[in-house]
């Protein structure tokens, strides 16, 4: 039986992200994210409701997350959801829900960010193959073609 676990979230930072390595090295950003849904009820009144969602993001996305996102700022965020139980200092058993990122985009402009002058945020991290974490299987050299097939492109 097939299964899927993909979270994409399009919304604004509820703070700056929080970097923090683990033992081993490994960078991991933690960060809030707010998506705000808005209808109109049955008398017409327009109405909102926002959820927060906390964010983890790992690897080199972590450190670029630090380094560029700040709060208020919109993103997009593709991901899985990832439920985890701890026991509080009273020994009651708390569940903890997050999003593992697997890439992020930065969206709108500075201006939209810090009354700047307008530039448009185009860069990708999900696009720097490094900031893959090699555990997933991903690999940034490029695939090779099948054997047997000429690459005879014109370009």
């Amino acid at each position: 039986m097939a299964s899927l676990n993909k979270v994409m979230l399009i919304g604004n930072l509820g703070k700056d992200p929080e970097l923090k390595y683990t033992p081993g090295g490994q960078a991991v950003a933690t960060f809030s994210l707010a998506t705000t849904r808005q209808w109109r009820d049955k008398d017409g009144n327009n109405q909102e409701d926002t959820q927060w969602h906390n964010i983890k993001v790992w690897a080199r996305q972590a450190e670029i997350a630090q380094q560029y996102l700040k709060k208020g700022r919109q993103i997009y965020v593709e991901g899985r959801i990832e439920t985890r139980s701890y026991d509080d200092k009273e020994g009651n058993k708390k569940w903890f829900t997050e999003i593992i990122s697997d890439r992020f985009l930065m969206l709108g402009s500075k201006r939209d960010e810090a009354g700047g002058s307008g530039e448009t945020a185009d860069y990708d991290p999900a696009a720097d193959q490094s900031s893959r974490p090699a555990s997933r299987g991903y690999s940034s050299s490029p695939p090779k073609p099948p054997a047997g097939e000429d690459d005879d492109l014109p370009f």
